[in-house]
């Protein structure tokens, strides 16, 4: 047997016992894509075809088949230098195919839709590699890009214009773009390129819009997906795009709403709050969550509910984001529905008023720069005002940053301008009750003061007892 050859030890190494070797090799391997899964070992050698511009119209059809079959061929862009020359003719082929079909010359005939389809299968449909870094945090790290972007991106450009021919007949791509062509493309939104992502969202956007016979499909398994990724795997890279797409659809819901699309914003959206990457799709969660409440008033209720029954109570960052998300509910409220929610919404507000932590406080005083939260807020003062007067009289006093105390002033007078008399009330109120508490503060001293006294006195009187010989102060005189 042959000895084993180890690698020297470094210096850094021996006072670092975990070596990074691993982390710098994983690093590197992160520009790898997902094309080294699907490489055909047999590669066919590709020639190039007559130009599509310079054919006859008697051969044009049969010459964009022959460039949609040369562009089934798949290339392993792991290496780089490997069969330049064909990935230079697909790419070529690709281009002229994205320009022929923009260009609406009659092409999309019965006979070019199953190799049309074919060639973007072949393309685009692959398994997705793992992700190399089980710690990865989309927010710092660099994202995996797809090795084959060049050829993949000109792939998804053609299928778009594809969909968007004047030339395009649902009834007959309805045999190719069925059920299992959409998992299989839903499947594609947890691939770490971006620039993938952003094409599969128009595609998918576009197919909704086209094949109504698939649109509760759709919805259904983008509902799956998430159901999977809050309870299941709370991993899923195309979260952000899957909402977008439902934003555009759920602002074509017919009225009334349907149970099934009620039922979707209470048991999935919702719970979506909590996940831990909720930053990098809470912009197109809350508007989702606004076209719902802009459909139906009815929902608000239930909705603000919702949202303070996962109101973070950790996470400062979240908070912030929960914050933000209520005032843009609160900016399309009905004052029916604001009347229903606002003690309960009020209560939660005064915590993060109190909060130490200064964006957290500061989030929530903003509120009262907003003028239509302004009005309701007027209207209802009387409710309002004794929920919040007691802790920003507080806070005022005690909080540790100048701007949020200047910013609670602000506040305080804004609710005294709306009803003096009220504030003046809650003001007498507000000290009268301070004081008892601080009288009961000093009698819980005091008491307290005493029974040390106590314990001093009597633990005094057992050392004195114990100074007497033989024991003669515990005789009883004859």
């Amino acid at each position: 047997m042959e000895p084993k050859v180890t690698s020297p030890i470094t210096a850094a190494e021996k006072v670092d016992g975990f070596s990074r070797k691993s982390v710098r090799r994983a690093r590197q391997r992160r520009s790898h894509g997902s094309s080294q899964f699907r490489y055909q070992s047999s590669q066919v050698e590709l020639t190039p075809l007559p130009l599509l511009k310079d054919a006859p119209v008697s051969e044009l059809h049969d010459l964009f088949c022959k460039k949609l079959q040369q562009c089934c061929i798949v290339f392993d862009f792991m290496d780089c230098v490997a069969d330049l020359k064909g990935k230079e003719i697909k790419r070529a082929a690709l281009n002229e195919l994205v320009e022929c079909i923009a260009t609406g010359r009659g092409l999309l005939i019965e006979p070019i839709y199953p190799e049309v389809m074919k060639m973007i299968s072949v393309n685009i449909f692959r398994t997705l590699p793992p992700s190399e870094n089980p710690e990865f945090d989309p927010e710092e790290d660099e994202p995996n890009l797809e090795a084959s972007w060049p050829h993949l991106q000109l792939v998804y450009e053609f299928f778009l214009r594809f969909l968007e021919s004047p030339d395009f007949q649902p009834a007959i791509a309805k045999r190719y773009i069925d059920q299992k062509f959409v998992l299989q493309l839903l499947e594609l939104f947890d691939s770490e390129d971006p620039r993938e992502r952003d094409f599969l969202k128009t595609v998918l956007h576009r197919i909704y819009g086209k094949f109504l016979g698939l649109r509760a499909f759709i919805r259904k398994h983008i509902n799956n997906i998430f159901l999977w990724f809050i309870y299941e795997s709370e991993h899923f890279n195309g979260v952000a795009e899957l909402l977008e797409i439902l934003g555009s659809i759920i602002n074509g819901f017919a009225l009334p709403l349907k149970a099934e699309h009620k039922q979707f914003l209470l048991k999935v959206l919702i719970p979506l709050h909590t996940s831990r990457t909720l930053s990098l799709f809470h912009a197109q969660l809350a508007y989702c969550i606004v076209q719902f409440l802009e459909k139906d008033a009815t929902l608000t209720e239930p909705v603000l509910r919702g949202l303070l029954k996962f109101w973070p109570k950790t996470c400062t960052q979240k908070e912030v984001m929960f914050l933000g998300e209520l005032e843009e509910i609160l900016d399309v409220i009905e004052p029916s529905q604001f009347i229903r929610v606002q003690e309960t919404l009020f209560k939660r507000l005064a915590k993060c008023i109190s909060s130490p932590h200064f964006q957290v406080a500061e989030r929530a005083l903003y509120f009262w720069n907003n003028e239509y939260i302004l009005s309701l807020i007027e209207e209802n003062c009387g409710g309002i005002l004794p929920i919040m007067f007691g802790t920003l009289y507080r806070v005022s006093k005690e909080h540790w940053n100048q701007t949020i105390v200047s910013l609670i002033y602000n506040v305080l007078k804004t609710f005294m301008e709306m009803n003096s008399t009220l504030f003046d009330e809650l003001t007498a109120s507000y000290k009268v009750d301070r004081q008892r508490e601080m009288k009961r503060e000093r009698d819980r001293e005091e008491l307290w003061r005493r029974l040390d006294e106590m314990q001093l006195r009597k633990l005094k009187g057992v050392d004195e007892l114990d100074e007497l010989p033989n024991g003669q102060g515990l005789l009883c005189p004859d």
